[in-house]
């Protein structure tokens, strides 16, 4: 009996670990795939999508994919700026950032901050969903480590600068700037860019709060480094 208890045990964990690895195989088909190929949804897209056909069952995403060079230059070293200012030297992970994250998670005894790099924001919004869990972010750093291997800097922030929320459906530059300043990307100013990245870590509640003083503190710090941050030409 105790044998075969003991065999049963080794081919459930057998067959949980080959679930895993095809899962593992699955991700990292679609992100080879996304090397030349531009993603029409993401795990968050469909999570906000399914929010408001709760309330709205006619409810839509405002979403429109344009090109690295169509994109506002002051909107991407704002962005750089404001989300990962060490975006060009690492390879996934700010090491300072994670460890300061770790001393305020061990601080409040739960996983409340995740000193995430804009690589690691990509893969969250890509394939998984917003809670904070420790396995989340377990398959967030491996999803990370896959998009970093295969695909450019300029690559990882053209997705990333598409496919951010920046309010309820409003996915992308392109949507955001034609929502708040009825321009396209390509057409943003240093003062606009400056505001639409001030959004990016709460675009839901920013989206209706922009006159509010935590706000204008943050657009006036990102306006304040933008200009020294590096991004991919």
């Amino acid at each position: 009996m105790i044998l075969g208890l003991l065999r049963w045990t080794r081919n459930l964990l057998l067959t949980l670990a080959a679930l895993v690895l095809l899962y593992q195989a699955w991700l990292f088909a679609h992100v080879l795939w996304w090397i030349d190929h531009n993603p029409t949804s993401t795990a968050f897209m469909s999570a906000g999508l399914a929010q408001q056909q709760e309330k709205n069952p006619d409810a839509g995403l405002h979403h429109h994919w344009v090109p690295y060079e169509k994109i506002s230059i002051h909107l991407k070293r704002a962005i750089v700026a404001a989300e990962d200012g060490k975006f060009l030297d690492h390879e996934g992970f700010d090491v300072e950032g994670i460890e300061a994250a770790v001393k305020k998670n061990l601080k409040k005894g739960r996983l409340v901050a995740g000193g995430s790099t804009i690589s690691q924001q990509l893969a969250k919004n890509l394939f998984l969903s917003g809670e904070r869990s420790f396995l989340r972010k377990g398959q967030e750093a491996v999803i990370t480590l896959m998009i970093e291997s295969t695909w450019s800097k300029r690559r990882i922030l053209e997705v990333y600068l598409n496919v951010i929320e920046w309010g309820n459906g409003i996915y992308g530059a392109e949507a955001a700037a034609r929502r708040y300043y009825r321009k396209p990307a390509a057409l943003l100013s240093r003062d606009q860019a400056a505001k639409l990245a001030a959004m990016v870590p709460n675009p839901r509640w920013y989206e209706h709060h922009r006159s509010s003083r935590a706000y204008q503190k943050r657009v006036a710090l990102i306006k304040r480094y933008m200009d020294h941050a590096r991004v991919p030409r």
